[in-house]
């Protein structure tokens, strides 16, 4: 039989600094441990949960001194919902640590020359500044640690909320949530209080039933609000009570809509939301330029902080009217509309159809003749026959998702040698590894971090590389 290893607590050690992914570290005879929930200055009691030769990680049983910089959370349900990481840290040492995690991944990942680097920019709004957010309605309550061993708490209970940290089968059940502007927890509650008045059943994720799943809200600087709520199974005359219900106790409500979700998970790239009320979609703004956003639709989830980054981008572009800009991973459009003006010709790389088909629709609405969006992988689509119709880049951006770029893509862009490239990342780690691959060919000579998400670990990083 084998034995099981005693659990090693390490006691009074130092929190020094921020690691990635909103980690912190300790360094305890010369080894480097990872901790969660932790702000340097703290003195804390650890105990190991891995420990290799050179690194270890482990969880906090014991605050034997405070951190100097920490500050008191200002929502009830920090530290237990999967949300905000970084509440107890002052907003100026967040964005302090956010700049340091760029510094820190661009040069030991990127391993290439860089240039100065601009000072972070913050967002003026720290709270309320999401325009997207969704709930889960569940039937199975997270319980608090002083709720654990008493017999008169059960969890299951109907809550409406956000995932417990690294749990899928319990919800946090969230009073208020301070990330989107109202009407965002008035609409949660109300639909809840209603659910729970008319006996409707919550959903149980691990046995795949019940009637309310899910619920989008879109809350857009325009002044229009976009709710889709899913359901787990039609029930018409109880899913028509609800929607009646919402539209009555919220009647500046511009679009409702309903989805019937059967399936095993929550994504909706294969679902088809149905319009209840309203044209179905919402409309939001960048500059003077106008989106259209359905209920699929993929934007940059704070408005403000969003038209900074696409700010900076447009500067790195360095456009005088008469290039050729190839908007990679174009997704609705909304980078390559939003330097259009400067640009004589926009094209649009993206692989997923629908979002070409809302790029278009957003390049109707704002009367710009001069972009073309296709669907498909940049790859198979940039060939030598795509150049002689459409031109040779003569800048490229590329927005990625968190993964970065493929590799062959990169080696794609090393070929077509456009003289500048835009690098917009919501991943300085994959950024850097990429970077390190368009050093073949390309010197990295402008960047700036954007902060888009405040009281979480997440960073924006925007890179100009010019041609060698």
């Amino acid at each position: 039989m084998k034995r099981k290893k005693p659990n090693i607590i390490l006691e009074k050690i130092l929190v020094e600094d921020y690691a990635a992914e909103g980690k912190s570290l300790a360094r305890v005879d010369g080894k480097v441990i990872f901790v969660e929930n932790a702000v340097p200055g703290d003195v804390v009691d650890i105990m190991l949960t891995k420990s290799k030769k050179d690194w270890g990680e482990g969880f906090i049983v014991k605050f034997n001194e405070y951190s100097k910089d920490r500050v008191i959370p200002f929502c009830q349900h920090f530290g237990i919902c999967g949300g905000c990481q970084w509440q107890m840290l002052p907003y100026e040492k967040q964005l302090q640590y956010k700049q340091k995690q760029v510094t820190d991944n661009l040069s030991r990942i990127g391993k290439v020359a860089l240039p100065e680097m601009q000072p972070i920019i913050g967002a003026e709004k720290t709270t309320q500044y999401r325009n997207k957010m969704e709930y889960t309605f569940s039937n199975k309550r997270y319980l608090l640690k002083e709720e654990l061993h008493n017999p008169d708490i059960n969890t299951n209970l109907n809550v409406a909320g956000f995932h417990a940290k690294g749990i899928f089968d319990k919800i946090v059940d969230i009073k208020t949530c301070y990330l989107q502007d109202e009407p965002t927890n008035l609409i949660r509650l109300a639909v809840k209080n209603w659910a729970l008045e008319n006996d409707a059943t919550f959903y149980d994720i691990k046995v795949h039933q019940g009637w309310l799943r899910t619920m989008q809200l879109r809350v857009c600087t325009t002044g229009e609000v976009m709710v889709n709520i899913v359901f787990g199974y039609e029930d018409e005359i109880k899913r028509k009570q609800l929607l009646d219900y919402i539209l009555q106790q919220f009647p500046t409500l511009t679009t409702l809509l309903y989805t019937i979700n059967t399936k095993m998970n929550d994504s909706m790239y294969d679902l088809f939301p149905q319009v209840y009320s309203g044209k179905g979609y919402a409309l939001e703004k960048l500059e003077d330029f106008i989106f259209k956003i359905g209920p699929k639709s993929f934007f940059q989830t704070n408005t403000k902080q969003g038209e900074k980054l696409y700010n900076i981008a447009r500067d790195f572009a360095e456009l005088t009217g008469k290039e050729t800009v190839y908007d990679l991973y174009c997704g609705t459009g909304s980078i390559g509309i939003f330097v259009s003006k400067l640009a004589n010709k926009i094209i649009g790389v993206e692989v997923i159809e629908e979002a070409i088909n809302d790029a278009k629709e957003n390049a109707a609405l704002n009367n710009i003749n001069h972009a073309s969006f296709f669907a498909g992988d940049v790859i198979k689509i940039c060939d030598d026959n795509f150049f002689a119709q459409h031109g040779k880049p003569d800048v490229i951006i590329t927005d990625p998702p968190r993964a970065g770029m493929h590799e062959k893509l990169v080696q794609k862009i090393n070929e077509m040698q456009a003289p500048i490239v835009v690098y917009v990342s919501c991943n300085p780690a994959t950024q850097a590894r990429d970077l390190n691959l368009l050093d073949e060919k390309y010197a990295v000579t402008k960047i700036q971090p954007v902060d888009m998400f405040p009281h979480t670990h997440h960073i924006e990083n925007v890179v100009q590389l010019k041609l060698r």
